[in-house]
């Protein structure tokens, strides 16, 4: 890695050439680096805007899943099962999958090397767990913040490799260079965060061969949401240097709790807590689940299932199943306008034809569950804390109390199934851009809960295989590389001067612009989408983006940031948006984690009444059999192509024709 000062466009600036550069530092990310650096590339440097920030190490659950092959247990299971259940869920690549599936053992072994606490018998198995859209038992779990712990290791792995770190910055744009009809990534421009806050903005650019992208899923596209604060995501940058994104309609949806952003999955439900509605100040509380439901047994259950079922899903709402409760949180919150709690303090009381919770009542599958786990006390908090002391403890660390207070949620975006479109090694359309983790859109419309920490470790070990056999020349001297991106970067310093300058009528703070963003995106691309809804968004994210680069705004040098990371929202919602709507007009309905309102589809409970009809995909559907990809124009639309869902690759594994492969590095061509 070399520095040198000079002049791109109208300034002097720093310059960092290295081979490698790592955007972010979650666990994606940093296993890449740390992993780049085992294989003998020591030309690399991470910049991140806060180091133990995102997703990864601020986000989690009940005992927050980690999902792999099966390494445990007299069920046989096989990398080719685990690729073919991850095809399953639909509109995810098979060859994609089975590289998931292939590298799932050695990604997890891995962490385990490094120090993850995975659960262990005194013979060395790692027992699992049945997770959501899972019927085998793969997952496991380090606990609530097993992907923090996976932070923990892999960041201190990264500081024994002395891997250099920028911190903080914030990357503001990607650079690009190459031939016209074959770009290649070039570089980034990084906003110096704490000059900014100094009231001194100044930028860092960064000269790369290759550019790992790992900055999470687009967080801050809705109001409700479970992502930490700080992660609203970087995906726009790329879609503005021409990156293709596929399945971007596939966010996930599901219960959490909305003070503290965090899932209430898994043993949060499984012990049937009440549900309550109350108004704006708190009180009339009411069991609103009642109406809904037959009988105390039914009601019971789906609230078990909701803890292995949890994210919402079109094929559990009818017959009283378990994603109905979803739909009736968000009745309650945004038709209605009260507030929901979940309640441990006590059984739900019943009403109507629902008789008062009992355990005798639940069904078999759920009563057996909580028997053999002897969480079977008298109240919700008792089995909870016979089955899970930790989950109570979670929330007791951060001031509530779940055994005297009750718990406020709501329906949240949790997390982006598709993302940037990546090859067999992890690399995007622009050579040398290798997006790892959640803005990668490997992921179809349903994923095993835990899937995404898998995908993500074996993101960063393929790109860095890639790049540590194929990608190792050194980055292009800085004043050649100066020169090809000085007019990209003079146009990222004139929006900054723009914004800080912004004296006009019409001028919006960032914090204005994301809300507006946030409201359209949760109005017609949450969980329950309308297509009339869907097409008005369309035209006015269009029409808020033409307006943005005029409008925006910072009062001064702190907000810099936020204006640059609203920026990016902005063109993402737009991108997102245009996917949905091409998505219904070739005749898309309900799938994954959403439904699509439509008068002349199936009716869903009566409790609910005729406005809630909706249909799934039939059989074959085309846009089942096809990933919808689309790229942003310079000129300012978006390319949409359907590309058939490529099948599981034929098994040709004789070793020795793997081996002449791997000797001479075919294996990578």
């Amino acid at each position: 890695m070399t520095t040198d000062r000079l002049v791109t466009g109208r300034t002097w600036t720093d310059v960092c050439s290295v081979n490698t550069l790592v955007i972010g530092s979650g666990a994606a990310a940093l296993n890449a680096a740390v992993t780049l650096h085992d294989l003998g590339q020591r030309d690399l440097a991470i910049v991140t805007e806060a180091w133990g920030g995102g997703t990864s190490a601020n986000a989690g659950s009940d005992k927050q899943t980690y999902y792999k092959l099966s390494l445990a247990g007299p069920e046989p299971d096989s990398p080719r099962l685990l690729a073919a259940d991850l095809v399953a869920g639909g509109s995810m690549h098979g060859d994609i999958a089975l590289c998931e599936a292939q590298h799932s053992a050695q990604a997890f072994y891995h962490l385990v090397q490094l120090g993850v606490p995975f659960p262990h018998d005194r013979y060395g198995a790692f027992p699992g767990y049945q997770t959501d859209h899972d019927q085998r038992g793969r997952a496991t779990s380090a606990g609530p913040l097993t992907s923090r712990l996976m932070v923990t290791v892999l960041s201190r792995a990264a500081q024994d490799r002395r891997i250099p770190v920028f911190e903080p910055f914030q990357v503001v744009a990607l650079l690009t260079g190459g031939a016209p009809g074959a770009p290649r990534i070039a570089g980034a421009v990084a906003l110096d965060l704490q000059a900014c806050a100094d009231g001194s903005p100044r930028v860092l650019l960064f000269n790369a061969r290759n550019v790992i992208l790992g900055t999470g899923g687009p967080g801050g596209l809705y109001l409700d949401s479970v992502y930490p604060a700080e992660q609203t995501g970087s995906i726009g940058i790329a879609f503005r240097a021409g990156a293709i994104g596929q399945n971007l309609t596939e966010s996930q949806f599901g219960l959490s709790s909305i003070g503290v952003r965090w899932n209430v999955s898994g043993s949060y439900q499984q012990v049937v807590p009440r549900y309550v509605s109350t108004d704006k100040d708190g009180l009339d509380a009411h069991e609103f689940l009642n109406d809904a439901f037959p009988d105390a047994g039914t009601l019971g259950t789906a609230i078990f299932r909701k803890g292995y079922q949890w994210p919402f899903d079109p094929r559990r709402v009818r017959g009283h199943a378990s994603s109905l409760i979803d739909l009736l949180v968000y009745r309650e919150r945004v038709a209605r306008g009260r507030r929901v709690f979940l309640d441990f303090t006590g059984n739900f009381k019943g009403g109507g034809a629902v008789a008062p919770f009992s355990l005798d009542a639940l069904h078999d599958e759920a009563r057996a569950y909580l028997e053999r786990c002897g969480a079977t006390g008298a109240t919700p908090i008792a089995r909870l804390a016979r089955m899970n002391q930790p989950a109570i403890d979670f929330y007791g660390s951060r001031g509530i109390d779940l055994g005297r207070e009750p718990l406020e949620i709501a329906v949240c975006a949790q997390h982006n199934n598709g993302g940037l479109r990546g090859g067999l090694w992890w690399e995007s359309n622009l050579t040398g851009l290798f997006p790892v983790g959640e803005v990668n859109g490997s992921h179809g419309a349903r994923r095993p809960g835990g899937a995404s920490l898998n995908a993500g470790q074996v993101g960063g070990l393929r790109s860095a295989m890639f790049i540590a056999n194929r990608r190792t020349e050194a980055p292009q001297p800085a004043g050649q590389f100066a020169a090809q991106v000085a007019p990209q970067v003079d146009a990222v310093l004139q929006f900054a001067e723009d914004a800080l300058a912004n004296a006009s009528r019409s001028r919006v703070t960032p914090e204005a612009a994301r809300a507006s963003i946030q409201a359209r995106m949760s109005q017609a691309a949450g969980h329950i989408r309308v297509r009339d809804a869907v097409t008005r968004a369309v035209d006015d994210a269009w029409a808020e983006w033409r307006d943005f680069d005029a409008a925006a705004w910072a009062p001064d040098a702190t907000h810099l940031p936020a204006v640059f990371r609203t920026r990016d929202l902005c063109l993402a919602h737009v991108v997102y948006l245009e996917a949905l709507a091409e998505y219904l007009a070739r005749g898309g309905r309900s799938r994954g984690s959403w439904i699509v309102l439509d008068q002349d589809g199936d009716p869903v409970n009566a409790a609910l009444g005729d406005a809630w009809r909706f249909t799934v995909n039939p059989a074959d559907a085309f846009v089942d059999r096809h990933i919808l990809e689309v790229a942003f124009e310079p000129t300012g639309s978006v390319r949409k192509t359907w590309v058939p869902v490529r099948p599981l690759p034929e098994d040709h594994a004789w070793f020795e024709t793997a081996w002449t492969a791997h000797r001479t590095g075919a294996v990578y061509d």
